[in-house]
């Protein structure tokens, strides 16, 4: 996992990088799906919303198995094409859906963002972004999700100089021993940064085993707040709502919020969940109950 995480500001210019690659994804003015399971789900729901937000066209976000239409008919609604991001190729609601829209000749063009391009997904697709050198051997997943998403924000016309600039200061950066020691996190977000949020709760269960949470930034107060103490610790991912930060420093709990680009600051959750797994002599590339793949028997 530690090799993996550094190597994320080499992996995010490369993705930058991958101009013909970037062509394959939907044109503005069409109505996308995004498909993932897991940590790819949460990358999903960060596209669409980034792309929305760039005026590009409705574009919704779903887990695999909870696609509309996802079982048959495969009646998918009116989008236009449907991205399916998945690190491995193999994950069984993933080629379960495609498999699906092909048999039943659905309209909409599919287009897989992998990491394994040795994979079934390959054939189940129209057009496929492989990003063989973003793949991981940690069953818990850093660079692979970092790297899809810094490849759809540079097809965005997202310039991630910066970006790619602080997350090499993070990976560097001294830990707060007492970030890394606390009892519980809240991972917050607004907009593309919500996906983050979430995929920052999901890093630091896998890794570490931690007590985590996660919600969009306005709802935090709408009831989640109330966990929030001493030694808890309320992250934030891109610029808080106005009055949070003092509402969170009443209950004193520590509110984090670095002045850094969000993808930047999900790797610094990353090394606090892996810190974490150390101090606790855990192995967060064997994390129990997981796979690096979940394959569902038929």
């Amino acid at each position: 996992m530690e090799a993996e995480l550094r190597s994320q500001p080499e992996t995010w210019a490369r993705a930058a990088e991958l101009r013909a690659e970037q062509k394959l994804l939907p044109a503005a003015g069409q109505r996308v799906a995004v498909v993932g399971c897991g940590t790819s789900w949460f990358m999903a729901q960060s596209y669409a919303a980034l792309r929305e937000t760039a005026g590009l066209g409705v574009t919704d976000a779903f887990a695999a198995s909870e696609t509309p239409g996802a079982s048959a008919p495969f009646d998918t609604r009116d989008y236009d094409a449907i991205v399916a991001i998945t690190r491995s190729g193999t994950t069984t609601e993933v080629l379960e859906l495609l498999d699906g829209l092909r048999a039943s000749g659905n309209a909409a063009r599919t287009i897989g963002i992998v990491g394994d391009p040795e994979t079934p997904l390959v054939d189940l697709v129209d057009d496929v972004v492989k990003l063989p050198f973003a793949d991981e051997t940690s069953v818990v997943q850093t660079r692979f999700a970092t790297t899809a998403l810094a490849f759809v924000r540079a097809s965005l016309g997202d310039d991630l100089d910066a970006a790619i600039r602080d997350a090499a200061a993070a990976i560097d950066e001294t830990l707060d021993d007492a970030l890394i020691g606390a009892d519980q996190y809240t991972f917050l977000g607004a907009g593309w940064t919500v996906g983050l949020a979430h995929e920052a709760a999901l890093k630091m269960r896998e890794a570490s085993q931690s007590w985590t949470e996660s919600y969009p930034a306005k709802e935090y107060r709408h009831g989640p707040i109330a966990i929030a103490a001493p030694g808890r610790v309320s992250w934030m991912f891109g610029d808080a709502p106005e009055g949070l930060a003092a509402d969170v420093a009443l209950t004193g709990a520590r509110f984090e919020n670095a002045p850094v680009d969000p993808l930047a600051d999900l790797v610094r959750a990353q090394r606090v969940a892996l810190a974490r797994a150390r101090r606790f002599e855990l192995d967060p590339d064997r994390p129990r109950n997981l796979t690096r793949s979940v394959i569902l028997a038929s």
